[in-house]
């Protein structure tokens, strides 16, 4: 529930108004037909301040400060976006459904209704934070569309990016496991026939009895849960996915996702396990393991050896990070573009960090008093102008 009250906040709406009551909201900035408010641009700096706490804690005053200048930047770049992908036709409909049922299933709701429910009972504006997500789905897809699509990356920018960041790059030894866990079935407990007392000497022997048939009962399931896990094995090593025994066999929490257990450090794992599995070269499978849950099977989906991986190995991540390092001054040589065609007017007192030297502003032009045009009509009559 806290990541989505989180989630929900980062959309929260002006606060409610009392019946009868109004505000009058002050506008600090035109961006052609739109307009920003001060309620919006406060708002954006709290969440700022936000941001930057849970980012850095200690440095959090000195990181406010050195984005605070740029608060109002943003907002302008937004509604640029907006407008812009109002242009293309991006609506950000379909996304926004998936992303919100996506939600639901990360909350464990049922129903679309008991998202909005849980809105709702923390105080929150729904339709504000359906609104908030589409405009972040509407700027993606046209930074998307208009920018990133534009952006080439040759190997030879790959191979300077990855020379120039080894330092960065460098990881310690590391494995990705995968479970398949069979627990043992718990014993059926069966009612306690009443019999009458026998003495000491024949309840003794009647405890007795219970005891062994109970402990023969555990036993039994162990080694049934055993014989499965073998079977299994078995199975895996004739050729099965082990990903698709997982699923429909795992008595472990991981079972839906085809077993995964994620990543683990050297020391990460019980040194038993840990000597085993970082011997183990990716897709090795281990042998039949008996743990207190009961017995899994592990595999080492893949092991990263420690020191600076070669360039094949993360090259998704080298070319990941040079597309943003590219992004920023294209989006922002983008973004001057827009500025230079639209109309933006500030209030006094405020500035756009973004603010383009090309940029138009509105020309406020006077209507003349009704006194004043009958003075230029005389003045053209005594001219002789018609």
């Amino acid at each position: 529930m806290k990541k989505l009250i989180s989630l929900f906040l980062a959309a929260t709406c002006l606060p409610a108004l009392a019946a009868g009551q109004s505000v009058i909201e002050e506008i600090i900035a035109r961006v052609n037909s739109q307009i920003i408010t001060r309620s919006e641009f406060e708002r954006s700096k709290d969440q700022l301040r936000d941001e930057v706490k849970q980012q850095d804690a200690a440095n959090a005053d000195k990181l406010f400060a050195e984005r605070e200048k740029d608060v109002l930047r943003d907002l302008i770049d937004q509604q640029l976006l907006l407008e812009k992908g109002k242009d293309l036709g991006i609506t950000g409909d379909t996304e926004l459904i998936k992303r919100l049922d996506q939600m639901r299933k990360d909350m464990k709701l049922d129903t679309m209704e008991d998202l909005e429910k849980a809105a709702t009972a923390q105080g929150i504006s729904y339709e504000d934070f359906k609104q908030n997500m589409r405009n972040q789905i509407i700027t993606q897809k046209v930074i998307g569309e208009e920018v990133g699509s534009h952006l080439t990356m040759s190997k030879e920018e790959e191979q300077q990016f990855y020379d120039e960041h080894k330092n960065e790059l460098e990881q310690p030894e590391s494995i990705k496991l995968s479970e398949i866990l069979i627990a043992p079935q718990k014993p059926a407990v069966a009612a306690s026939p009443k019999t009458e007392a026998t003495g000491t000497d024949g309840s003794s022997d009647a405890k007795g009895q219970d005891a062994n048939s109970e402990a023969a009962k555990q036993a039994a399931a162990l080694a049934a849960a055993e014989a499965k896990a073998n079977d299994l094995l078995k199975q895996i090593r004739a050729g099965a996915s082990f990903e698709d025994i997982a699923k429909k066999y795992s008595d472990g929490p991981s079972a839906a996702q085809g077993g995964d257990l994620g990543n683990f450090k050297r020391g990460t794992l019980a040194k038993e396990l840990e000597d085993r599995t970082f011997a183990m070269k990716a897709g090795a499978v281990t042998e039949v393991i008996r743990t207190k849950q009961g017995f899994v099977i592990l595999k080492v989906t893949s092991h990263q050896v420690a020191g600076i991986p070669p360039l094949k190995d993360v090259e998704t991540r080298v070319q990941d990070a040079l597309y943003y390092q590219k992004l920023q001054p294209a989006l922002r040589a983008y973004l001057t573009k827009l500025r230079d065609e639209a109309y933006i007017k500030l209030a006094d007192g405020y500035v756009d960090t973004g603010e383009s030297p090309g940029e138009t502003q509105p020309i406020e032009v006077s209507t003349p008093k009704p006194s004043d045009s009958k003075k230029l009509k005389k003045k053209k009559k005594k001219l002789g102008i018609v």
